[in-house]
């Protein structure tokens, strides 16, 4: 039963095709990618933290909980999504996490209450899809699997969030719909991206 989700933005990635750096910090419109993306996390879980790794004194500014990897080697989005976990799970309340990556600023506004809608009569992970492409870090995770990852993880297992979610536990998945050229899960991965994201923000906001 889901009782309490914690809302996780994942933002581990090196954004080596934006140069470096952390991409969820590019201005967009008044605010960031990772302010747009935490104002609309916030809107649908309970409390919302942030994955990353490195001094988390740059991510000061949006007051929200900052959870690194549990491991010392990079290990992916999986290393986000366990680190959420471990985070929920210490805090004695939550059921489940809900992840979203810090690059897509426009993701759905009822993600998670159609993860949750799907997850009602099943025990395990529940993924994002559309136009039938999964969006891998976008998905709800029942806190009861943060053992089975850790340990997953810790023996070598496949580093991609679709092999551990799709082979190991047969994730259920939820299609969300798409507006002509425009996906709901579009993210910034260029700069080309970033200019295309700033254009969308302008349209919505005009």
């Amino acid at each position: 039963m889901i009782r309490k989700i914690a809302g996780v933005i994942l933002a581990g990635g090196e954004a080596t095709r934006m140069g470096g750096g952390d991409k969820g910090l590019s201005a967009i419109g008044d605010t960031t990618l990772l302010g747009l993306v935490a104002t609309r996390l916030a809107s649908q879980a309970d409390h919302v933290i942030l994955n990353a790794n490195g001094d988390p004194e740059r991510f000061a500014s949006f007051g929200l909980d900052i959870v690194a990897d549990p491991f010392p080697e990079p290990v992916g989005p999986l290393g986000g999504v366990l680190a959420g976990l471990r985070w929920a799970e210490r805090q004695g309340s939550f059921t489940h996490i809900v992840t979203a990556a810090a690059d897509t600023p426009f993701f759905p506004l009822d993600l998670a209450r159609r993860l949750g809608n799907a997850a009602a009569d099943i025990r395990g992970i529940v993924l994002a899809r559309s136009l039938g492409r999964i969006h891998p870090v976008f998905g709800l995770w029942p806190l009861a699997l943060a053992d089975d990852l850790e340990t997953y993880l810790a023996q070598g297992g496949k580093r991609r969030v679709t092999a551990y979610a799709g082979d190991r536990h047969l994730a259920a998945l939820v299609d969300f719909p798409t507006e002509p050229d425009s996906d709901p899960f579009f993210n910034v991965n260029t700069p080309e991206d970033l200019r295309r994201a700033r254009a969308m923000m302008q349209g919505e906001t005009k």
